[in-house]
Formats: structure tokens, C-alpha cells, sequence
């Protein structure tokens, strides 16, 4: 499950550089023949105004958000507890209704089957932890390239503004 998680986290940072890299494809071209240098001061110039304007930045990599805690335990460590409550419970149950060996029989069955629901329980944990994870990744994803989306319409107008063609 572990190796899920940081997975997941990992996938999340390459979809954020990713953005990051195609927010920065803008194509500028010197329609009132701007020479090179006042091209790169333009193009400066409205990279300072945007990033003030849009208050996204897209010279700085993406800090990630905090991620939900990971489940505490493991799916074995839910079947020993699962299995140890059910055999005592088991235990309880059949000698109520059986004596000793009664007790016996359902401290195997309710050992058996404790164990079984205490898996499926930290096993559904873990599920939960692991889409809680891609939903914070996915609201990260989404939060920059809305910040990225601001940034380079601010950048284009700014681009457009002092005489270039940009696409």
C-alpha cells in the first residue's frame, strides 16, 4: 500500500511539472518587427506584470499541498486483531453454549472469521487512504493550471499590447 502512495504522489509532482512546462509554450512573434533585445525586455516586462496580476509565478515549481495521513496499520496487523477478538468472542459464545469444547470450536470459528472482517476493514482503509490521495492530487492538478491558465492570458494580453503576435 505504501508503494500505492507514493506512487500516487509521485504521478501528482510529473502531471504538475508537466503543466508547468506546456504553460510556458507560448509562441511570440514580432509583428512591428521588434528586434531581439527589446523583444526580451517586452517579454520581461510582461512576465513581471502577469505573474503580478495572476499571482502565479511559472518560473517557481508547484509546492505540493499536505496529503491526507496514511492508514495507520497494516492488513495483517487487521487480521491478528480481527482473529484475536473473534476467537475470544467465539470462545465466550461456544462455551456459553457448548462448555469446553464448545468454547473451543468457537474460538477457532470466530478466529477464522474475526480475521477475515478484520483484513476486509483495513484493506477498505486503505482503499480510502488511496483516493483520498489522488482527489488532493487531482485538486492540485487543477488549482495550477487554473493559476497557470491566468498567468499566461495576462501574459498574452501584456505581449499583444506592446505589438506581437502571440499564440
Amino acid at each position: 500500500m505504501k508503494r500505492v502512495l507514493s506512487c500516487i504522489m509521485v504521478l501528482s509532482f510529473v502531471v504538475l511539472a508537466a503543466d508547468q512546462a506546456s504553460g510556458q509554450d507560448l509562441i511570440v512573434y514580432p509583428a512591428k518587427g521588434q528586434s531581439q533585445k527589446q523583444m526580451e525586455k517586452d517579454k520581461f516586462d510582461c512576465y513581471s506584470w502577469a505573474k503580478q496580476q495572476s499571482g502565479f509565478d511559472p518560473m517557481q515549481t508547484p509546492a505540493p499541498a499536505p496529503a491526507p495521513p496514511p492508514p495507520t496499520g497494516s492488513a495483517a496487523g487487521g487480521v491478528v486483531r480481527g482473529g484475536a477478538g473473534g476467537a475470544a468472542l467465539g470462545a465466550a459464545v461456544g462455551g456459553i453454549a457448548g462448555g469446553w469444547s464448545g468454547a473451543g470450536k468457537g474460538a477457532a470459528i470466530g478466529a477464522l472469521t474475526g480475521g477475515v472482517f478484520g483484513g476486509l476493514r483495513s484493506q477498505s482503509r486503505n482503499y480510502q487512504s488511496a483516493q483520498a490521495q489522488q482527489q488532493v492530487a487531482a485538486q492540485q492538478s487543477a488549482q495550477y493550471r487554473q493559476m497557470r491558465d491566468a498567468y499566461n492570458r495576462a501574459n498574452s494580453v501584456c505581449l499583444e499590447a506592446k505589438g506581437y503576435k502571440v499564440k
